[in-house]
């Protein structure tokens, strides 16, 4: 077993290496993309150790005492656990119900415009929001949102009342769902019209000779085309559940509306880089991810059991 074991390796390492002689520009090619994920992706793991450490600065990551699961049983206990699993549970799961969505309805819009030039000025229009900054997207929201802003006009108009609108925990959600769909609708649809122009233009001839209206070829060709590509992209969101961004939270919360706005993100941030929790926000950062991937291999389990597309 062993002279064959041996016998294998030589002839897996022959293989390799005729194969790397073969095509060595293009492995040269993948080099640097190696080197970062490397670098900046699998080297920076080695500081999840401090999870399960009481870490100082001064003493560095190997030197410091270990402190076991204490960290993750103090954010279990802390008061602020439900509030931000909630929280985070929250918007993250309204995202996914109203934000997924809109680029598959934006593409299937697109696709059905004939007037070549205003579609190009849709798409135009409809992607120059994902471009813009996150901060300048943010403060345009908040001047929106102030007691005189654009958004309180309107409110006006129809007869309600003017108020800070960012002052208001209940509605802090549907503003950050709403301005998501508006920065992202665009920039998410180009993968749905490129999975749309990839269908058989002969099942759509086909379709209108059998009498199909365009509801119908929507509804029989468009979507089920488009299908393994929504799946894929709906598994790799649910992947990210709990990954809520924290920038623009960050830039759009207050005090007043912690009690819906706080997530898991910027509770990480305000307790490991403001309050100098390192090994507790690790902690929390790590409890985040191991969640995260969980989900994921099991929305991608449930996916290849139901519809035979998955990601691995």
């Amino acid at each position: 077993m062993k002279k064959m074991a041996d016998t294998q390796k030589k002839t897996f390492g022959k293989r390799v290496a005729a194969d790397f002689r073969k095509h060595k520009w293009k492995y040269l090619i993948v080099l640097p993309v190696l080197i970062y994920f490397l670098l900046f992706c699998y080297k920076p793991m080695y500081g999840i150790i401090i999870a399960f450490k009481d870490y100082r600065p001064a003493l560095g990551i190997s030197a410091s005492p270990w402190a076991g699961l204490k960290h993750f049983k103090t954010f279990f206990s802390d008061v602020n656990f439900w509030r931000v699993m909630r929280n985070t549970l929250r918007i993250s799961i309204s995202t996914i119900i109203f934000s997924f969505p809109a680029p598959i309805l934006l593409a299937l819009m697109i696709n059905e415009v004939r007037n070549t030039k205003f579609k190009k000025m849709v798409q135009t229009v409809t992607y120059l929001p994902h471009f813009v900054a996150i901060v300048i997207i943010c403060g345009m929201i908040r001047q929106f949102c102030l007691s005189d802003g654009l958004f309180n006009i309107i409110i006006e108009a129809f007869g309600g009342k003017a108020s800070s609108l960012l002052q208001k925990p209940e509605l802090f959600t549907p503003i950050y769902v709403l301005s998501d769909i508006w920065q992202e609708v665009g920039w998410g649809s180009i993968i749905y019209l490129a999975a749309i122009s990839g269908i058989d233009q002969d099942q759509y001839e086909a379709a209108r000779v059998d009498g199909a209206g365009r509801m119908k070829q929507i509804l029989h060709i468009t979507l089920p085309g488009i299908m393994p590509t929504v799946i894929t992209l709906l598994i790799l969101r649910m992947g990210s559940i709990l990954g809520v961004g924290y920038e623009k939270i960050l830039l759009l919360y207050n005090p007043t509306t912690y009690s819906t706005a706080d997530v898991i993100s910027t509770y990480v941030y305000r307790t490991g880089l403001i309050g100098a929790q390192w090994s507790y926000s690790t902690a929390v950062g790590l409890f985040n991810s191991v969640v995260n991937v969980i989900v994921l291999v099991t929305a991608n389990a449930i996916s290849k059991k139901y519809t035979e597309n998955g990601l691995f």
